[in-house]
């Protein structure tokens, strides 16, 4: 019957490990926010709710037992209460409550009596329904959060019906035994099916992935650290947030920090995203051999005061001319060490140690060793949220060119390192005007995140936003 929009009702409540690199906060204003979008969308989408039909035997003690259904059931009006949602500690889940729902009804009804069958049209008013409901939230064995009903209790408060059609002046006379059995079966039907949908989405929770394949090289593990946190206004999920690389899927020589999420009041949700997340992203490329790249001179812009050819870097060194004359040049440049992100409280910081190794082709195609060159940089960043777009600049903070070995012998870096300087300059211009004018904040598919705030954390970022959902027709089952 209305079984269906009591479901949805109730499921909108249920919207000393590792420490977590990412943790969730759903604060008490997220979840009234989700409880009254989630109850005016119901509300204008009751007609796309298909009821059950219901089906029993009465019997009357003048005429025996007879049997009726009642079929083809629409709700044509609903008072729908608002219903109290509230985090619920002592459960570590959330406890629900909606009295005084009351639903008008009409369909078909068909009575069997004997040889005879009748039937005919029905409108129906159920008022008064009570439901309370709570639901624990938890973690199971494969890191995935888990949902169950705990407590569930529904009354119906009372059944008006009219009957119409066929014998209805007949069946009328004894409506008030069929309203008094379909007022029980209504009642005892709506905290099983409640009951049951809990336990459906519970099957999807299960069925849900928590890694992911970003792309060809890497694997993010988005499962549960440790159970839920839930206190009288908020709810806390603790999510590993770790890459891995898909070919090696090894740890990283270093650990998640524990971090704390400051406090800020008058937002829906946070999110706290560790270095850590952004480090193993990083470990995993290192491990996979994503930090190097092969550049030869076609790669060059043709406006570049360098190229690679032994004979165009005589400026630079002097005795590369005389002792390969004319030969292109490859340049072999991958990462020393891991590149490292570290998060202070006003800005990005990223440490980039580089090697560069040098080779003359020859004519036949032989790669012959030059020099190696070590690069030392470091760079910092700032982030922000404005006019509700992600925006940041990226500055250089250091940048030296050291000679690690050579096969032609000894020469001076400056010149080299002066050159690298302004192409990287060039290069960081060309991004901070891309980033001055932002990005759009990530959108779901039903969310928008708004009125965000990005604050920068000694070890973490902190995101703080209001949201706005958007659900159509086409979401409603």
């Amino acid at each position: 019957m209305f079984l269906n929009l009591i479901v949805v009702l109730m499921l909108l409540s249920c919207t000393c490990g590792e420490n977590p690199a990412i943790q969730v906060t759903l604060t008490n204003k997220g979840l009234q926010y989700g409880k009254h979008a989630g109850a005016d969308w119901i509300q204008k989408n009751l007609e796309h709710i298909t009821l059950p039909d219901i089906s029993g035997d009465i019997d009357i003690s003048i005429l025996g037992s007879i049997d009726y259904t009642l079929t083809g059931i629409r709700i044509i009006k609903c008072d729908l209460p608002e219903p109290s949602v509230a985090f619920y500690p002592d459960a570590t889940g959330f406890k629900t409550s909606m009295l005084g729902l009351s639903v008008a009804l009409t369909g078909e009804w068909m009575t069997h009596y004997g040889i005879i069958h009748d039937g005919g049209s029905f409108d129906m008013a159920v008022f008064s329904v009570s439901v309370n409901s709570v639901v624990e939230l938890g973690k199971d064995a494969d890191r995935h959060l888990s949902v169950t009903s705990v407590s569930c209790d529904a009354q119906v408060g009372g059944v008006d019906m009219e009957i119409h059609g066929g014998a209805s002046w007949i069946i009328q006379l004894f409506v008030n035994h069929f309203k008094d059995h379909i007022s029980s079966e209504i009642e005892t039907k709506i905290c099983p099916s409640v009951e049951d949908m809990i336990a459906k989405f519970e099957y999807h929770l299960q069925a849900m992935n928590v890694t992911f394949d970003v792309d060809q090289a890497l694997t993010l593990d988005l499962s549960l650290t440790d159970l839920p946190v839930i206190d009288v206004s908020r709810l806390n999920l603790g999510l590993k947030g770790e890459f891995y690389s898909i070919k090696t899927h090894t740890d990283p020589p270093f650990e998640a920090q524990p971090f704390t999420m400051p406090e800020q009041q008058g937002y829906m949700l946070s999110m706290g995203l560790s270095e850590f997340t952004l480090n193993s992203a990083l470990y995993g490329y290192y491990s996979d051999g994503g930090f190097q790249i092969l550049i030869n001179d076609s790669m060059i812009p043709p406006g570049s005061p360098v190229h690679l050819n032994t004979s165009l870097m005589g400026p630079f060194i002097p005795q590369l001319p005389k002792m390969f004359p004319g030969l292109l040049m490859d340049l072999q440049v991958y990462a020393r060490e891991v590149p490292m992100f570290s998060f202070q409280s006003d800005a990005v910081k990223l440490g980039f140690q580089v090697a560069v190794k040098a080779f003359a082709i020859q004519p036949n195609g032989t790669q012959t060793p030059l020099f190696k060159l070590n690069v030392d940089s470091e760079f910092i960043s700032k982030v922000w949220i404005a006019d509700g777009r992600m925006k940041g600049s990226v500055s250089m903070n250091n940048f030296t060119l050291t000679l690690a070995g050579s096969e032609v012998g000894t020469f001076t870096t400056d010149a080299l390192e002066r050159i690298a300087k302004l192409g990287i300059n060039l290069a960081l211009a060309n991004m901070n005007q891309k980033l001055g004018k932002g990005f759009d904040l990530p959108r779901m598919k039903q969310a928008q995140l708004v009125n965000s705030v990005l604050k920068m954390q000694e070890g973490f970022i902190a995101l703080f936003s209001d949201a706005e959902v958007f659900l159509t027709d086409r979401d409603f089952n």
